[in-house]
């Protein structure tokens, strides 16, 4: 299975990207955001930062780049694209995902470990984990409230489309565990498809007991059985 990492100005978590997606077996190329042409690769995965600087607003330039046009086709068909961080935020503003990210509730970065329990398991990205787990991964962002509106979000739970909500260690979604303000806890989602997903935590920083915690390996794991 061939991957490909996109690297915006920015981009802080390309590398680290990079290190998981070849120890996994995932074949890594990295591919600068200016270039209109993407590998033939089965996973295409934009990583966290602060592509151009958060400059206008988090990842709306960064959907504008050359390169997103062909992650745009590479998703419509059937490929398989992970948006981890500021990946998430250009994926809702491509339109590749439906809301979008805000400014955190208490307006102050957040820097630490959070609890998630996994919605749905019975996709290529979380196959590995079992139903209702509870996990602790990362997160390290400013703008990570996810908000859409109601009609959505109700498409969204029908459509099992809610990969990960924020919880406490017992695996109880509810708000004292959330730490940002997201809508419904909300962590991370896929497309109907369910060949996108885009999370704010970081699987990446959890995928090897050296960085203290393996919890994130699953996802990596997950795309390399499917």
């Amino acid at each position: 299975m061939k991957s490909a990492v996109i690297v915006f100005p920015g981009s802080n978590c390309d590398r680290d990207a990079k290190t998981v997606l070849a120890a996994t077996g995932l074949a890594p190329t990295m591919v600068w955001h200016g270039e209109a042409n993407l590998p033939k690769v089965d996973l295409v995965v934009v990583p966290g930062g602060f592509s151009y600087g958060d400059y206008l607003r988090s990842g709306a330039m960064a959907a504008h780049s050359p390169i997103m046009r062909e992650v745009k086709e590479h998703a419509k068909k059937g490929g398989r694209v992970l948006g981890v961080c500021n990946g998430f935020q250009i994926l809702t503003e491509a339109g590749l995902l439906p809301g979008i990210l805000l400014r955190n509730k208490h307006l102050k970065f957040i820097c630490r470990e959070v609890f998630l329990r996994v919605e749905n398991n019975a996709t290529a990205f979380t196959s590995k984990y079992a139903a209702g787990q509870v996990v602790s991964v990362p997160v390290a962002h400013h703008d990570g409230n996810y908000f859409t509106d109601e009609a959505t979000l109700k498409t969204l739970q029908d459509n099992q489309q809610i990969a990960f909500t924020y919880c406490d260690a017992r695996g109880q979604v509810n708000e004292a565990a959330n730490p940002n303000g997201s809508l419904a806890n909300i962590a991370g989602i896929f497309n109907e498809g369910k060949n996108v997903l885009g999370m704010m935590p970081h699987p990446e920083r959890h995928a090897e007991a050296l960085l203290g915690g393996t919890d994130g390996a699953a996802v990596f794991a997950s795309l390399l059985a499917a």
